[in-house]
């Protein structure tokens, strides 16, 4: 498996595609030195294919992923790729303008269940990376190879956590074993009026920032939207207001529908049809 299951997929083409694969056996901590969250990286990268890395994270904490872990991403100079086929997976994750800000608990925490699923599917190994090339877990500015002109990357009170709090977690929660979940009857899918979410719609560009007509069901459709890589994971609260139309516009389009005039996009408003396919792909039921 090359894909994080917990990370929203953005896959950058046409890199994902047509750059070496590599055997990990590194993964190494970044910062982007920017406030952006996994969409804008995205957005970043697709314009500007000389530096992306595997994965972004957030300060909320949520993560996308870019390229397959198995496929050379460009963010660590000799560590890409080395000679023998082996390289590091890379991760971004948001900062200030100066990377002077310390990793949010929310990062910490997706961090660490990343480093989980990397030491459990590659393996890299539970340790500090003690060269360049040596197997384990690092972060940017750990060793000149990793950065042609040396940095200073994720700024010092993140190279601090990651010693003391980032790569203990990692190693504690790595060696417990799996508690097996408690037998239990399987649950109905949740259920989703179109009428409802329609009404919504309609209703919630015009009440305050974050006023819902239909939380819980506004929450079930952004959810599925976030997991499709269209909404910010900020922007899932359950109000269908003007941050989700787009989103939904980019649904419909990968449905198959296109605006009334040649050119114009969808209109951002479910049909039947379009979010009928969005539960499908997501476990929940349409309704009237």
């Amino acid at each position: 498996m090359s894909w994080y299951p917990d990370a929203v997929r953005l896959e950058l083409q046409p890199e994902a595609r047509e750059q070496p694969k590599i055997r990990p056996t590194q993964l190494i901590f970044h910062s982007i030195v920017a406030p952006w969250d996994e969409h804008r990286l995205y957005a970043y990268w697709q314009n500007s294919t000389s530096l992306e890395s595997h994965f972004g994270v957030d300060f909320d904490g949520s993560l996308g992923q870019y390229l397959p872990t198995t496929t050379r991403a460009d963010a660590n100079y000799r560590a890409n790729r080395r000679p023998d086929g082996t390289g590091a997976i890379s991760a971004e994750t948001a900062s200030n303008t100066k990377a002077s800000d310390p990793w949010t608990d929310e990062q910490l925490e997706a961090l660490t269940d990343l480093g989980v699923w990397a030491h459990h599917t590659h393996p890299v190994p539970l340790r500090a990376c003690r060269t360049w090339d040596d197997p384990g877990f690092g972060i940017h500015r750990m060793f000149r190879e990793w950065s042609p002109s040396g940095t200073e990357c994720p700024g010092d009170k993140r190279a601090q956590q990651f010693h003391a709090e980032l790569l203990p977690a990692i190693i504690a929660r790595a060696g417990k074993p799996a508690t097996p979940p408690p037998p239990s009857t399987p649950a109905k899918p949740p259920t989703v009026s179109l009428a409802h979410v329609q009404a919504a719609q309609r209703r919630d560009p015009g009440l305050p920032q974050g006023g819902t007509t239909y939380r819980a069901e506004g929450l079930i459709v952004e959810t599925a939207l976030y997991k499709e890589g269209l909404l910010a994971k900020r922007w899932v609260d359950g109000s269908l207001g003007s941050k989700t139309r787009p989103a939904v516009s980019e649904w419909q389009e990968r449905c198959g529908y296109r605006g009334r005039r040649p050119g114009e996009p969808a209109d951002g408003i479910f049909g039947r049809d379009s979010l009928t396919r969005l539960g499908q792909k997501h476990g929940f039921r349409v309704v009237a």
